[in-house]
């Protein structure tokens, strides 16, 4: 069975995107595989140094995932601040790691960019933190965005430096988990890209009946097909994607036809797709709310996951000391 690691982000909500696209597959593989999924509140500084609330964040991630199907019974769940080792790996890493590859990352080319008035060490070194989140598992599969595949590859580089310079084989270089067909792409309400929260184009799964129907009735469209069977515009065909996410077929075929008749009218479809996205996300939500209420199950959860997460932690820290040649007298 192979040892899989994914990282969450412990800021922002879960929307459908992620639910659809990550939340689904993680389903499938806490199911086939060793998973670890730990909550990245360490990497969420590099962006936010000063949270407002940053163990309410966490709690709310936690909640979430929790609530949508990840279980801790078939996957160790934890947060990255809880496991003291993945500091100090991402210490021994660093030392191993030089300046000119750092620079030359696209994500750090990226950040810097997007917030010139906060480019930290953490930022410049975020890819030997995302190292020791892999490595200190020893995890063979990972998966990522195409955001971050370079950063996965940086991963590969330590873990082969480590051992060239130590000369053993030690660590695994891990591999990309490909979820290939089952990769849903879910389009945002804004008639461009993806769902995401930078383009505060999404729903989120804590949403309620009257921010959906508000969010989904402003969504863009278009002014209307000219001439019957006329190819759908970008806005038009999302829309009729998030249906076919949460709505019933002959629903789906209904509009489609409308629109190839040239006899749509938006206002009618939008408020379907608002009935069926709050139809889905109405048991989720109030999954999403009681576990949030419940402080003791969450520090349950949390402490257990950590405690879980740290067997492995510890040992594979107390072999790279001695790799390296820290030893006690």
């Amino acid at each position: 069975m192979e040892t899989v690691l994914s990282g969450i982000r412990s800021t922002g909500n879960l929307h459908l995107g992620n639910y659809f696209g990550a939340v689904q597959n993680f389903l499938k593989m806490q199911e086939q595989n060793n998973c670890y999924f730990f909550i990245a509140d360490y990497h969420s500084l590099t962006t936010y140094p000063t949270p407002d609330d940053l163990h309410r964040s966490v709690r709310t991630v936690l909640a979430e995932y929790l609530a949508t199907g990840l279980d801790p019974e078939k996957a160790t769940i934890y947060v990255q601040s809880d496991v003291p080792e993945i500091p100090e790996l991402y210490l021994l890493l660093n030392m191993n790691a030089y300046i000119g590859e750092l620079e030359r990352t696209t994500s750090f080319k990226d950040k810097i960019r997007t917030q010139p008035n906060n480019v930290n060490a953490g930022l410049l070194t975020y890819p030997v933190l995302m190292a020791a989140d892999i490595l200190i598992h020893k995890a063979d599969k990972v998966p990522v965005g195409k955001d971050q595949e370079q950063n996965l590859e940086m991963a590969r580089k330590f873990a082969k430096r480590f051992n060239h310079m130590y000369k053993v084989d030690y660590f695994p270089e891990p591999q990309p988990y490909n979820f290939g067909k089952d990769l849903v792409k879910v389009p945002g309400l804004d008639g461009t890209g993806k769902m995401g929260k930078t383009a505060g184009n999404g729903i989120y799964l804590a949403d309620d009946e009257k921010t959906i129907r508000k969010k989904v009735m402003r969504a863009k469209t278009d002014s209307g097909p000219t001439e019957k069977n006329q190819e759908m515009t970008l806005p038009v065909k999302n829309l009729i994607a998030l249906m076919e996410l949460v709505s019933a077929p002959d629903t789906i075929q209904f509009f489609k036809d409308k629109y190839a008749a040239c006899e749509i009218r938006y206002g009618d479809m939008k408020k379907q797709l608002a009935d069926d996205i709050v139809k889905f996300t109405a048991p989720i939500r109030e999954k999403i709310l009681e576990i949030e209420g419940n402080s003791k199950f969450l520090q349950e959860v949390a402490e257990a996951g950590a405690e879980k997460a740290r067997k492995n932690t510890k040992q594979t820290l107390k072999e790279v000391r001695e790799i390296i040649g820290f030893r006690k007298f």
